[in-house]
């Protein structure tokens, strides 16, 4: 229950007679508190203190509509964090049944209900007419997946399909020019970046870094090796996402201080090194293997360092990089999970992270205090404090936001290329009794806690929901929630549930 700790201050008392909450205002602010339901035996989870090193200390069903989340600490970005599809709610019964996994029968609450998986063709969905939202205007869905461009701008000049993703650096000039394509440009919240280690020589050396860094050109790598539309990065951070690019921006490229730098240290004339990066390509990094050859030719050319290029398996890079093992550079990258700069910063910097070696206090002690301030005027100083100091040590170098296009036809109506989450086919309208989308390949699972790739994700987002979601303009919007309310320090989130919702098995959403 949340209260206020002072009783001689006016209180304006409302309730809610269908939630059983109520809100009380006072000269402290507005707090939420709970009204118990005797006949609701209410869900309760506790971590029994944090000590397994998680977020969340306890969930309590408060009564059947309310659900309260006790954070191990202050979270000014829970409300976007559990819109990431990851959080979806599926019913406890078939969670059970499933052992805790649902991996092909996944029920949820979304305007699809899965009806069939094709191995290695295609995920068929079904109208869900019981939806409480925007109800599809297709009774049908089908999502398919080929890498070729060819078969997609066949498949959607025929009418065999509605859209598809483009990722990569294809040629765009035949489908941008065909009347009945419509191409949807979106800068996706992504970072490719070449980290180092610096624990190991020579990268315990920052002026080596920092020599690296201003002395590749970043732009002509991203005018070389991106899709059209790629942006060269600022800072680590997009700056689509609040105090992203707060602080100086990245270097530009200077080769004579550059070379100067790397003079002052014990490699003026450079020295041999490897590029690691894993067999597999993202919308972060479309082209793996051209690019690091692009930066292998830079370092040889502009600073006399020797890069052999390796490539790993996935399992085995990211084994490597977590723990900070790998004796050379890495070329990686990030897609944004959710709209709040810890996503990007505290994922890859925080204390507890080994990626680049040992945490610098400089850029992780801003981190853990901006972490817990809720007054955004006293949140921004120190992020930028943050931003300056990965800038300063350099323990990586921020080289592109990879660009990623949608093409529609042109008739379709609502298309659009969402900035955060996936697309959901309920906003898409092509007339026709199925919708058919195509992606690059197929998914793992429709059990998206356990997947980190956006064809799972796309895949889920039709069955499953969380309690907040995405606008297709990236917003943060309540879904599952009608409203999530924090106490004064955003440790404790009490969250009110959209009340006349069913799972696709009949069964009733409810706190439990």
């Amino acid at each position: 229950m949340l209260t206020t700790a002072c009783d001689n201050v006016e209180r304006i008392e409302t309730s809610d007679d269908t939630t059983g909450l109520s809100t009380t205002t006072t000269a402290l602010g507005t707090t939420t508190s709970v009204d118990p339901d005797p006949d609701f035996e209410g869900l309760l989870l506790d971590s029994d203190g944090c000590e397994y090193g998680g977020l969340i200390d306890r969930i309590s069903a408060l009564n059947r509509h309310t659900v309260e989340f006790a954070l191990c600490e202050p979270d000014p970005g829970f409300l976007a964090k559990i819109a990431f599809g990851a959080f979806g709610i599926y019913p406890r019964d078939h969670l059970e049944a499933t052992g805790g996994a649902p991996l092909r029968d996944s029920i949820g609450t979304g305007p699809y209900v899965l009806l069939d998986w094709v191995d290695g063709d295609s995920v068929h969905f079904e109208r869900f007419d019981d939806y409480y939202g925007t109800m599809a205007p297709s009774k049908s869905a089908i999502l398919k997946w080929t890498p070729e461009l060819s078969n997609k701008i066949s498949e959607l000049q025929t009418g065999e399909a509605d859209g598809f993703v483009l990722d990569g650096t294809e040629e765009l000039g035949e489908i941008e020019t065909d009347p009945n394509i419509v191409v949807l440009n979106s800068i996706e919240p992504n970072i490719s970046y070449l980290g180092f280690t610096n624990t190991i020589p020579p990268f315990d050396d920052v002026s080596v870094r920092r020599a690296i860094s201003i002395g590749i050109d970043r732009a002509r790598i991203v005018n070389d090796f991106y899709p059209s539309g790629s942006q060269v990065a600022s800072h680590f951070t997009p700056c689509s996402i609040e105090y992203g690019c707060t602080g100086e921006s990245w270097y530009e490229f200077d080769l004579e201080t550059a070379q100067n730098l790397l003079a002052q240290t014990e490699f003026a004339n450079g020295f041999e090194t490897v590029i690691y990066f894993a067999a597999r390509e993202s919308a972060y990094l479309p082209s793996p293997e051209e690019i690091a050859t692009g930066i292998q030719i830079q370092l040889a050319e502009n600073l006399g360092i020797s890069a052999r290029i390796e490539v790993l398996a996935p399992e085995q890079f990211d084994e490597a990089v977590s723990l900070g093992g790998l004796e050379g550079m890495h070329l990686l990258g990030w897609s944004g999970d959710y709209p709040h700069i810890s996503n990007f910063l505290d994922t890859h910097f925080a204390e507890t992270g080994r990626q680049f070696g040992e945490p610098h206090p400089e850029i992780s002690g801003p981190l853990s205090e901006a972490s817990q301030l809720t007054d955004e005027a006293d949140a921004s100083p120190i992020y930028a404090q943050a931003n300056n100091a990965i800038r300063e040590l350099a323990p990586m170098v921020p080289i592109a936001r990879s660009a990623t296009w949608i093409a529609a036809a042109a008739d379709i109506q609502g298309a659009y290329a969402p900035l955060w989450g996936s697309i959901m086919f309920n906003l898409w309208d092509n007339g026709a009794d199925t919708l058919v989308f195509i992606q690059d390949n197929e998914p793992n699972s429709l059990y998206c806690a356990d997947e980190t790739d956006s064809e799972s994700i796309r895949a889920c987002a039709q069955v499953v929901e969380a309690l907040y979601s995405y606008t297709p303009e990236g917003e943060v919007q309540p879904q599952l929630a009608e409203e999530c309310v924090p106490n004064e320090d955003l440790s404790v989130w009490t969250c009110s549930l959209r009340q006349g919702v069913l799972f696709h098995d009949g069964s009733t959403f409810d706190a439990n």
